[in-house]
């Protein structure tokens, strides 16, 4: 393995800076190590004449002691649904195959002006609807940790942005951008062993990402260690005129403390009861109960919690998400862009055609159901009534993170990113897209719905030898109290995706 793979970004930066290290040679590595892991699917589309180019100028800055930023020279990945001018921009469907931006989504503009190398863009469940990067038009993503990964014994990334959190657990790039509208960055972070961060709603522009749920999407970011994703946060949040969704206040860049001066004596932990769900492995059941009991080691007042709207959270999101993509899929119609189906004997068949070449199984179910539910007769008794319980599942979070009584206030909530570890293939793809999604969101859903941050962060390895991650939640716009906690248990447990699986592939 290359000795560079297992730095720190400041690490890698800093070998920049003192000559020790180029960025070109840096990403010529890394597009020849992504041919090399081309049987993982983690990416659709590399661009190696860009990113060449990238990392030419990179070095010239370095020789010239003008680095852009705190990314300048660090190679990263862009899930396929952020627009990537002059790059094709697919949604791994056959929809937008042939798509082609103009213009970079502000996330990507922002990661150029830090100085970082795009390599390309990763695999993804077709428009982000699945949970395990298994219903790309550009077939499946493999998990780098999978016992086989010629036969089916193979294991998924998770998803909808498995090719993301593949990329950087093989350790092809030093972070990667995902979306995550129900866990969507979360949820391939657990399974691939990395950290995966969902920011507050608003913190980070949406503008060039193409949306599924707009009021639920956020770009998420995937690194190898919390500090990492901090860099990668520092550069990309902040307000944004083109998304008037967007924070409106400037972003104070995030700066963690040494893992040494982190006191958690003022830090509440809440543990909610809710999340010890039918489903829970007992190894993950067993890491939960070990963290908890390390921060309370640690000096944190850990208690338990009740968050009572939990149970219905899925069922709402799923109402909600269905609603959100009939609205959001009817732009897709062959006429201003996307596939075009040759037969134009009316308008109706042109558009009716087009619609069902262009989309996959999973994608017609959402449209159809959406559109059901949204029926006049349906509106109130289903769209309405998930409004208002998605309201009562925010206020949940609400009343336990500005509870006025001390005693019932917490800052942090520790909790299960997913239930199990990374599933077989075989098993998962038994179960319809519905099946597959209402388990594997069940823990990272409701931080959608109420607009907070939340970060997976890995913990051990299982009996099989995959990673076992948790959850970390907390207010919105808390993010350095939430990365902070996640530094210190990140410091306790001395996990690293690519030295761990090093480690174990070794005792074998």
């Amino acid at each position: 393995m290359r000795r560079h793979l297992q730095w720190s970004i400041k690490k890698l930066t800093a070998s920049y800076a003192d000559g020790q290290l180029s960025p070109r040679r840096v990403t010529e590595q890394a597009l020849e190590d992504a041919l090399r892991l081309k049987t993982l699917n983690a990416f659709v589309r590399l661009t190696p004449e860009q990113a060449i180019q990238q990392a030419q100028v990179s070095e010239e800055r370095y020789q010239r002691k003008q680095q852009s930023g705190s990314l300048d020279g660090v190679t990263i990945a862009i899930k396929d649904n952020f627009c990537t001018r002059d790059v094709h921009t697919t949604c791994a469907s056959r929809m937008l195959q042939d798509f082609v931006p103009p213009y970079d989504a502000t996330v990507c503009a922002k990661l150029k002006k830090a100085g970082a190398i795009i390599l390309g863009k990763t695999n993804m469940d077709q428009f982000a609807m699945g949970a395990g990067t298994v219903d790309s038009l550009y077939g499946p993503t493999k998990n780098i940790w999978s016992e086989d990964l010629d036969q089916d014994n193979w294991r998924i990334a998770g998803g909808s942005s498995g090719g993301s959190a593949s990329a950087v657990a093989a350790g092809l790039c030093y972070a990667a951008i995902g979306s995550d509208t129900g866990g969507s960055t979360r949820n391939p972070a657990s399974y691939c062993g990395v950290v995966g961060l969902k920011p507050t709603y608003g913190l980070v522009s949406r503008h060039g990402l193409i949306p599924l749920v707009n009021s639920m999407d956020v770009p998420g970011i995937f690194a190898r260690s919390v500090s990492d994703c901090v860099a990668v946060l520092n550069a990309v949040a902040g307000p944004d005129r083109l998304d008037s969704t967007t924070i409106r206040d400037p972003f104070t860049r995030l700066k963690l403390p040494e893992i040494g001066q982190i006191d958690l004596s003022t830090v509440r932990i809440g543990i909610p009861k809710e999340y010890h769900c039918q489903g829970l492995s007992a190894e993950v059941l067993e890491t939960w109960s070990k963290v908890a009991d390390l921060l309370e080691c640690g000096g944190a007042c850990v208690q338990q919690v009740s968050l009572p709207n939990t149970a219905a959270s899925i069922f709402v999101y799923s109402i909600l998400n269905q609603c959100e993509v009939a609205s959001n899929m009817a732009r897709y119609d062959g006429i201003e862009y996307g596939h075009r189906a040759e037969d134009e004997r009316s308008t109706e068949q042109l558009y009716a055609l087009s619609r069902a070449e262009g989309f996959n199984e999973v994608v017609k179910t959402r449209i159809l159901t959406g559109n059901f539910l949204l029926l006049r007769k349906n509106y109130e008794h289903y769209f309405e009534k998930a409004l208002r319980v998605r309201r009562l599942i925010a206020e949940d979070f609400v009343k336990v993170f500005e509870a006025s009584d001390k005693e019932d206030h917490v800052d942090i909530l520790l909790t299960p990113t997913t239930l199990t570890e990374a599933p077989l293939y075989k098993d998962f793809a038994s179960l319809t897209n519905r099946d597959q999604c209402a388990v594997q969101d069940f823990c990272t859903q409701p931080a959608n719905m109420a607009g907070i941050p939340a970060v997976s962060i890995p913990i051990r390895l299982s009996q099989a030898g995959l990673p076992l991650s948790l959850q970390l939640m907390s207010n919105s716009l808390n993010e350095q109290l939430l990365l902070t906690v996640a530094s210190w248990i990140e410091g306790q447990v001395g996990f690293d995706s690519l030295e761990n699986r090093q480690e174990y592939k070794a005792s074998l």
